[in-house]
């Protein structure tokens, strides 16, 4: 494969490629840090969107308070490339993981999830053993069923986080985004505004009861803005608005013109008059989410047609052609992934480009970072 060079223009790339445009990439984290900072929260960027820490410190320079992660691993690239302010939004259990944590904590301002006494016992512990200090924030369940400790259970974990040493309560948070049962009575706006109101509730209660809570922390990239609106929120943390991605364009969160990131691949077979197959599969997009549970016609949109991914193998799509739209063999194609954070942990790098030039290159180092 040719190593990709900054200043090569885009036809002399290899596909499949994942492209940024750079000017909309700094456009949308301009405008989401103006937007958010204008609400009174902060924002802090969840990173699992791009896993590339030049980028995270393009969204600090920007003004975001510090860094989201899903993972210990993932949080450890952020913060050997300089990342100081970082929060593990997910409930960490075993051992080893807490052991990393307390590792981390001695290069950064560690912040942890929990919703379970058992994983602030194992954090406590280790934080102990590694003479360190880790914040934690208790997520609250709030109709998503993932995770998440339930309201009448919130005060008891939060006392019970207080009392024990190497961790500090820090606050609460939340994440349901626009997907959870009951979400289509209501607009994005209006979920992040009861969403926010909740946990706002939640923190007064907790205060009264005498318990500190200096964070409450929610928000995705459907309902951040609204969110940080609310009085009392102290900080969002959505991801995918950096990039953008077709579920996001298509549910009205983003434009088309703002999205960042394409996937260009080459037609390599026609096998129907209204089919193209391309170069890129499973091991290219994202599949994790089902198109027609969101009422999308394909795994990704293709630019400028009418034109949408249908099905994959691993190393093949096959792209349901509209009327109009004729590729040939040879012919390259650019589409928008459903979901573009799945969609970047499969590729080595990013390829920013400017005025249809390579301009930087992006190793993705924080892919495949799971535990």
């Amino acid at each position: 494969m040719p190593v990709v060079q900054p200043g090569i223009t885009i036809d002399e790339l290899d596909t499949p490629c994942l492209l940024v445009d750079i000017d909309r990439l700094e456009a949308n984290i301009q405008h989401w840090q103006a937007q958010i900072r204008a609400g009174g929260a902060d924002l802090r960027p969840h990173v699992k969107t791009h896993k590339v820490p030049l980028i995270a410190h393009m969204q600090l320079a920007a003004g975001a308070c510090g860094i989201t992660a899903a993972k210990v691993a993932e949080a450890e690239v952020f913060a050997a490339h300089g990342c100081r302010d970082i929060f593990i939004a997910y409930p960490i259990a075993g051992a080893l993981k807490w052991r990393h944590a307390a590792e981390l904590a001695r290069s950064c301002t560690l912040t942890v999830g929990v919703d379970s006494l058992a994983c602030a016992r194992g954090l406590s512990d280790a934080a102990v053993a590694a003479g360190t200090q880790i914040r934690v924030r208790v997520e609250i369940e709030q109709g998503l069923q993932r995770s998440g400790v339930g309201a009448d259970q919130v005060g008891l974990l939060c006392a019970e986080v207080i009392r024990l040493p190497g961790i500090e309560l820090d606050g609460i948070f939340a994440y349901r985004s626009i997907f959870f049962p009951g979400a289509e009575r209501m607009t994005a706006s209006e979920a992040a505004r009861n969403e926010g109101e909740i946990m706002v509730a939640f923190a007064n209660q907790l205060r009264a009861a005498g318990i500190p809570i200096r964070s409450i922390s929610v928000g995705s990239t459907p309902t951040a803005i609204a969110a940080a609106a609310v009085a009392g929120v102290t900080e969002v943390r959505p991801g995918t608005y950096v990039f953008g991605d077709y579920m996001m364009a298509e549910s009205g969160v983003m434009q088309y013109d703002e999205i960042a990131l394409a996937i260009m691949c080459t037609v390599v077979s026609r096998p129907a008059a209204d089919l193209a197959t391309i170069d890129g599969g499973s091991k290219t997009f994202g599949g994790d989410i089902w198109p027609a549970a969101l009422g999308l016609r394909g795994y990704a949109r293709v630019l400028g047609a009418d034109a949408y991914l249908e099905r994959m193998s691993e190393e093949h799509g096959v792209v349901r052609l509209g009327a109009g739209f004729d590729p040939q063999i040879g012919d390259r194609i650019a589409l928008h992934p459903i979901h573009v954070c799945t969609t970047v942990n499969l590729s080595d790098e990013l390829i920013g480009i400017r005025a249809g030039r390579v301009e930087q290159v992006w190793p993705v180092l924080a892919r495949g970072k799971r535990s």
